[in-house]
């Protein structure tokens, strides 16, 4: 909860700054000053490993999926929003649930960060980005009833919706410092309604057929590949023993003499 409300602050700031504020006056030092989200994201992975009874079949499940992940990337970055990787985080935080899927989609970006040369003051808000796409997937309804496939239209319509969400949010995390026109860039001025309106024409100006490529790739995969990987997830899973429920049984009565 902190970590998301650090990054709602950090990407939202534009919005919940009032005209008058003095944020927008330091509004070029906000990159350096946010890329310490990535401290509090790496506390956020650490204190989930160690508190939450994670055991080492789910340790090393984390890091395998989060290397696939990672792997997955570079097929598709730079090509029309070709993105496989949020096809495998969308299975995953479906079948893990939001906790995990939370660590798993933050992990997973800093790792293909550096197996891409990503690095940078914009990692922290990818980092906080996919890991919200993939908890979003943990909260879905019905993880334990809802199979076949109803699952399947169900991912693949939050994962269409989602894609467009990632773009959109991931915008907010550079427009404010870009030299754009009077109709689409970020003015420290001007009142909420009228940056939301620049924001949404340059949304729809520069990112929205990017955002298109990413999310029919998530919907192709997800009804190609999704009964498979979603069966092995599960399997995966029992075997790691996760969220294992905790029992007492009452001991048994002893006799004594009277």
């Amino acid at each position: 909860m902190l970590a998301g409300a650090v990054g709602v602050a950090a990407f939202g700031w534009p919005f919940l700054a009032p005209p008058d504020s003095q944020v927008g006056a330091h509004a070029q030092d906000a990159p350096w000053l946010f890329a310490g989200l990535l401290v509090l994201l790496v506390a956020v992975v650490a204190a989930t490993i160690a508190e939450s009874g994670l055991g080492p079949k789910a340790v090393a499940m984390l890091g395998v999926l989060a290397a696939a992940g990672a792997a997955l990337r570079p097929l598709g970055a730079g090509t029309a929003g070709l993105e496989p990787m949020f096809f495998l985080m969308l299975l995953s935080g479906r079948v893990l649930g939001p906790g995990f899927g939370f660590v798993l989609g933050s992990v997973t970006m800093f790792a293909s960060a550096l197996l891409t040369g990503g690095v940078g003051p914009w990692m922290p808000f990818q980092m906080l980005t996919l890991g919200w796409f993939t908890m979003g997937a943990g909260l879905l309804p019905f993880p334990d009833r809802l199979r076949g496939r109803a699952e399947l239209w169900l991912l693949a319509g939050y994962g269409f919706l989602a894609a467009f969400a990632y773009g959109a949010v991931m915008n907010l995390a550079g427009w404010p410092f870009m030299s754009l026109g009077s109709d689409i860039g970020f003015h420290a001025g001007a009142s909420v309604p009228a940056n939301l309106a620049h924001f949404v024409a340059y949304y729809l100006a520069t990112s929205l057929g990017w955002d298109l490529g990413r999310a029919l790739v998530t919907v192709v995969l997800t009804f190609v590949l999704g009964p498979t990987l979603l069966k092995a997830l599960r399997r995966a899973t029992r075997r790691a023993a996760f969220e294992t429920p905790v029992t007492f049984e009452d001991p048994a009565p002893v006799n004594r003499p009277t």
